[in-house]
């Protein structure tokens, strides 16, 4: 199927590793230009780049920490100056911080997760919402999580941060609308990447993992890119608003599969 994305100006955040990175090379499959944004590891960017660049695709790599106000104004700028703006941007950049309950978490990291997750999201989106909606076109997809949904003891931060995305993406989907832009939101569940290694790695961490999960198996970074793709392309124009979970079924809740 062709998505229609060839050359189009997409920019991914945090595209330098884990999902974000499997996002950018589908989208330069699909023969799209793309702005890698990156926070840390700037050696996993400039090598991405030179990687696209061997293989002939157009690729760029920014620096700028997304929960800073000033940052992505500058990066967004600087895409402005060098391509004219983008098509479609992908809030991708997100952290989970360290696990505490919330009556032993610092604040300070808790509070941190709150402005990479949720302020990251609306800040990019906000300067990206300026020019699509001038243009009368452009898709905002933003990551979210199955945690938007169900409770994660450890990680309130996370968790509220992700349920906040998803209602953030509502809200800038019914603005956005009159003017033929669309936001919505994908959710990744289990997906095997670096950061999780740990779970999937270890015999007894990855069967208590599979219990969660219907289709007993872990994702991998590529359904997740896949998705991604047709969601932001004119094969799903009519869908915005909502959040697509992409979890092998854990929002389904397994655990009542043999009753209540």
């Amino acid at each position: 199927m062709n998505l229609g994305l060839h050359s189009k100006r997409i920019m991914v955040t945090g595209g330098n590793s884990g999902i974000g990175k499997s996002i950018v090379m589908r989208f330069i499959e699909e023969g799209a230009r793309v702005v890698i944004n990156y926070h840390s590891h700037p050696e996993f960017a400039k090598s991405l780049v030179s990687a696209i660049g061997e293989k002939g695709g157009t690729a760029i790599a920014i620096e700028a920490d997304v929960s800073d106000p000033e940052a992505v104004q500058a990066m967004f700028k600087q895409v402005e100056d060098q391509w004219g703006g983008i098509d479609i941007l992908i809030n991708n950049a997100g952290i989970d911080g360290p696990r505490a309950m919330s009556w032993d978490a610092d604040f300070t990291k808790w509070r941190k997760v709150i402005e990479v997750n949720l302020f990251g999201s609306f800040l990019c989106a906000q300067a990206a919402l300026k020019q699509m909606i001038h243009q009368k076109s452009g898709v905002i997809l933003n990551l979210s999580s199955v945690h938007e949904l169900i409770a994660w003891s450890g990680y309130s931060a996370y968790a509220s941060s992700k349920a906040a995305v998803g209602m953030l993406t509502k809200t800038l989907a019914q603005e956005a609308a009159p003017y033929g832009v669309r936001v919505l939101a994908l959710a990744p569940g289990a997906v095997k990447t670096p950061i999780n290694k740990n779970v999937w790695s270890d015999e007894e961490g990855l069967r208590d993992l599979l219990q969660k999960i219907p289709l007993n198996r872990v994702g991998n970074v590529d359904e997740v890119a896949k998705m991604a793709a047709v969601l932001v392309s004119d094969v799903a124009s009519y869908v915005t608003g909502t959040t697509v979970y992409v979890d092998g079924g854990m929002t389904d809740y397994a655990d009542f599969a043999q009753g209540g």
